[in-house]
């Protein structure tokens, strides 16, 4: 899975057969098309269950008018590059939108959480609101206006933007009221997320790193997709870890998690909450200290490549030759111990990779390993096993 997923792999995850008896679930992309990431099982619980009292949330019904003031005054957050990449909406689509509206057919509710006084970030919703932005304001989000095509009933309408319209249409767009669910500031980001996680409006709920990214405005979010689109990333992972539900961003913020935070310190079974707070660390992260994290992050995969190849991130069975899919928690493992070592020790380690893929063939044969990488990944003891054992194979293969 992403991190969405808990106890249960999804029925329409694809399954990938590494060898016979030992099906593997990949995760699909919006189109429902395969990709070459596992699934992950990472066994998230409630310790503490949170009480219902915390809980403010609010419906809200402004117009449209009002929610583009509010977009242009940055008072609601967008998160401009939030789009899934293959679920962004054609013109027609963007067009049968505004008609919807023109028609006065109300629209499905928009998801909202309260990130700062009174600052708005839209978690369901955002192609929707843009979309309306780039018809009614294109310059508040510094988009070409919209002209619309492919209308269904107002065919008269095709080839105007907003400016074409009768006064009195524009007016209607202006005025017409949308739903807002907005979840208060004072609600605990714990509450939040979870709540948001159980949100299905567009077929599929939102994945973790998805609504990490929604609710974590920030440094964060721009220096993740400046990791997940580096050459040094896309090469270690062969070009084919998915960058549309934010796969690729969720395995470089599990890297910084773990290099900001070291394994030992991981000892409360919460991975979503360690992978926000490590969020949080990256905001407070000045220029220096994020050109350090973007070197030992890139360092590190070339790292990978140099020692496993096609391979790295991949479990690896002896009866097969087939690549396997990229598995996160062996990435995060791979790439966090290799930076720990020392160019001379990648140099070694690089020069005696067979012995390396040997180990790590035997490592595959360990049920406690391969339970580690597979199910309940978010485990305290888990966690660092499979850290320790990965350690554990360089630092053999470097004695040796």
């Amino acid at each position: 899975m992403t991190t969405e997923r808990t106890s249960k792999r999804s029925m329409s995850d694809a399954l990938f057969a590494l060898e016979p008896g030992k099906p593997v679930a990949v995760e699909l992309d919006d189109g429902g098309v395969i990709t070459d990431v596992e699934t992950e099982d990472i066994g998230e619980r409630i310790d503490n269950p949170f009480d219902p009292d915390q809980i403010e949330v609010q419906t809200r019904n402004p117009t449209v008018s009002l929610l583009l003031n509010r977009i242009r005054r940055g008072t609601v957050d967008l998160a401009p590059d939030f789009q899934r990449r293959a679920g962004i909406w054609t013109a027609k689509a963007q067009s049968r939108l505004i008609e919807s509206l023109l028609l006065r057919i109300t629209l499905p509710t928009l998801y909202a959480a309260e990130v700062e006084d009174d600052i708005w970030a839209i978690v369901d919703g955002v192609q929707r609101l843009s979309t309306i932005a780039r018809f009614v304001a294109p310059e508040a989000i510094d988009s070409e206006p919209l002209r619309l095509t492919g209308l269904e009933y107002l065919k008269d309408l095709d080839g105007c933007t907003f400016e074409d319209l009768p006064g009195r249409l524009q007016t209607r767009i202006e005025e017409a009221e949308l739903v807002v669910l907005l979840i208060r500031r004072g609600t605990p980001e714990e509450v939040k997320f979870n709540i948001f996680a159980r949100i299905n409006t567009g077929g599929r709920p939102l994945t973790r790193q998805e609504l990490r990214h929604a609710l974590i405005p920030g440094t964060s979010r721009v220096f993740l997709y400046e990791l997940a689109t580096t050459a040094e990333f896309m090469q270690a992972t062969a070009h084919s870890v998915s960058p549309e539900r934010m796969s690729d961003r969720e395995m470089c913020l599990r890297f910084l998690a773990f290099v900001l935070a070291p394994p030992e310190l991981y000892t409360n079974q919460d991975f979503d909450g360690f992978l926000r707070r490590a969020m949080h660390e990256i905001n407070r992260l000045n220029d220096e200290g994020l050109g350090m994290l973007r070197e030992q992050f890139k360092g590190s995969m070339r790292a990978s490549r140099l020692v496993f190849g096609e391979h790295a991130f991949r479990k690896r069975f002896p009866a097969s030759d087939r690549r396997s899919p990229v598995n996160k928690a062996i990435f995060e493992a791979q790439a966090v111990t290799l930076s720990w070592r020392s160019e001379a020790e990648i140099a070694a380690l690089a020069e005696r990779r067979e012995l390396v893929a040997e180990k790590f063939l035997d490592l595959m044969h360990d049920a406690s390993f391969v339970t580690a990488v597979s199910s309940g990944t978010g485990d305290v003891a888990k966690v660092k096993h499979r850290f320790s054992e990965i350690d554990r194979i360089f630092q053999e293969t470097l004695d040796a």
